[in-house]
């Protein structure tokens, strides 16, 4: 039987609890700035598949509390998945994101000592210039705006990052944004934020 190819490309944003700048941005062996990690990371997929199966304008987000250094592992994750994916498309976006066809996630599920489940809920996913949000009633409300230096036109960018989605991100902060799932609730408005393309395949 072939080896599955799957390939996912589109947009995504995160938002932390760091202050600005993350520092495990740029070593990742270094404790985020308030000792532990809530972070969301958002996803838009424009174009993907895994074989045969088409997953073009379906959303996804991955939650994720890490205990310290986010490399050293104890992340516990909860995975979201857009209600409109059919059985087919829940099915291909679920062997993706389990990490088991490799890419990015495979290296989050080693990472991740408690996995809190897959839930399938309506996802808003709205991204207009420099602004990017995510919403999933009653669970969470991301909004992040890019930060632009004075004078400047354009967000600053932070490039040759080691950053498992890109290595080249925009620099954010959180204009509102809040979750409750699964015992947690975070605030990470005016906290750290990233928005950038992606696009992940296998084989890499």
């Amino acid at each position: 039987m072939a080896e599955p190819t799957w390939q996912l490309q589109g947009d995504y944003f995160e938002n932390c609890n760091c202050t600005v700048l993350c520092p495990c941005i740029h070593d990742g062996r270094n404790a985020p700035t308030e000792g532990h990690c809530d972070v969301a990371l958002a996803f838009h997929i424009e174009t993907g598949r895994l074989n045969d199966t088409v997953l073009d304008g379906l959303n996804f987000l991955v939650a994720a509390w890490t205990p310290t250094v986010m490399a050293e592992g104890g992340w516990k994750t909860a995975m979201y998945v857009d209600e409109r994916a059919d059985a087919a498309q829940r099915d291909a976006l679920g062997q993706i994101l389990s990490g088991n066809l490799g890419g990015p996630m495979s290296r989050w599920a080693s990472l991740t000592e408690t996995f809190l489940g897959t839930s399938y809920v309506p996802i808003t996913y709205e991204q207009e210039g420099k602004r990017r949000s995510v919403s999933i009633p009653g669970i969470i409300d991301f909004n992040i705006e890019g930060i632009q230096a004075r004078g400047q036109d354009e967000v600053m960018t932070l490039t040759h990052t080691p950053h498992p989605v890109s290595s080249t991100l925009a620099l954010a902060k959180g204009t509102r944004s809040t979750y409750t799932d699964h015992g947690m609730q975070w605030d990470n408005t005016g906290r750290n934020g990233h928005y950038a393309p992606f696009n992940w395949r296998w084989p890499e």
